[in-house]
Formats: C-alpha cells, structure tokens, sequence
C-alpha cells in the first residue's frame, strides 16, 4: 500500500507515512541470528532483503522446524510479522522523509491488555502525528529511529 501511494505522497509539501507496531516485533524476539543480522542492518536493508527472511522463515514453518531453526515459536507468525514491519518502516523511512511510529495499545492482542496507550489515545497518536506540523514530526521519526535500532 505505502509502496502505491507513494507517487502521491511525492506531492505533498508534507508527506507522511504512519506505521503501527509492537514490542513483540523487536529483534529481541527472534533467537535466529541470520534474520536478526539481515533485519537490524540498516544500511544494507532493502524489500528484497526483507522478503528473504520472511520467505526463510515460511519454508521453516512449512516444515515444521522453526525451533530447529532458531525461529520463536510461540507467536511467531505476529513475531515475524511485526519485525517485518519495522524493518520495512525503517527502510522507508531511510529512502524517504517521511514518519514512522511504533505504538504499544492496550488489547487483547498484547497479553491482557498491558500496552502502554488505551486504544483511544493509540489512535488519536496516529492521527496527530498524520497531521501534525513537519518539525514535530522529524523530532518522532528521529526518537523513533532509535527505537527501532535498539530492538
């Protein structure tokens, strides 16, 4: 989706992209090192590198052999797909200046409700910084990018 857009967000005299995450989704989850290295390698991360992992990764499941394989195995599929989007998001966000976030909500999907925002305040989140003035947006992306570097 952000990949078809992106022609006409290239108008815009402010274009943003806003990706949601999940601490679920950081490196620290993923005990394979090989998939960890290609993910935390910003300089070298590209879609095709990305897709590697993810393709990796379903050939294991597929196979059943992903604790062989150094894979997580509880949620690994939301695991993965979440490091997928922080990578892809960092990615972009390398290529292109535009925002990323990642926000921890409150709901069922992260262990009873422990997120840090409630579901309201998660997307009001989005939508402010949607729409938010450029300068407080480059401050997030900048605190954010590091964010994603610790993970």
């Amino acid at each position: 989706m952000t990949k078809a857009l992106l022609p006409l967000l290239q108008l815009s005299d402010s274009p943003r992209v806003v990706s949601l995450s999940s601490g679920m989704g950081s490196l620290k989850h993923i005990p394979n090192e090989w998939a960890k290295g290609v993910l935390s390698d910003a300089e070298k991360l590209t879609e095709e590198r990305i897709d590697d992992v993810l393709n990796e990764f379903l050939k294991d499941f597929k196979e059943d052999i992903l604790e062989t394989k150094g894979w997580p195995t509880s949620l690994s599929t939301y695991i993965l797909s979440k490091a997928a989007v922080n990578a892809f998001t960092r990615m972009m966000a390398r290529k292109y200046p535009n925002i990323c976030i990642n926000s921890v909500v409150k709901t069922n999907m992260n262990f009873i409700n422990t997120g840090m925002l409630t579901i309201d305040e998660g997307a009001e989140s989005v939508v402010r910084l949607a729409m938010d003035m450029q300068t407080k947006l480059d401050i997030l992306q900048s605190s954010n990018e590091k964010t994603l570097e610790d993970q």
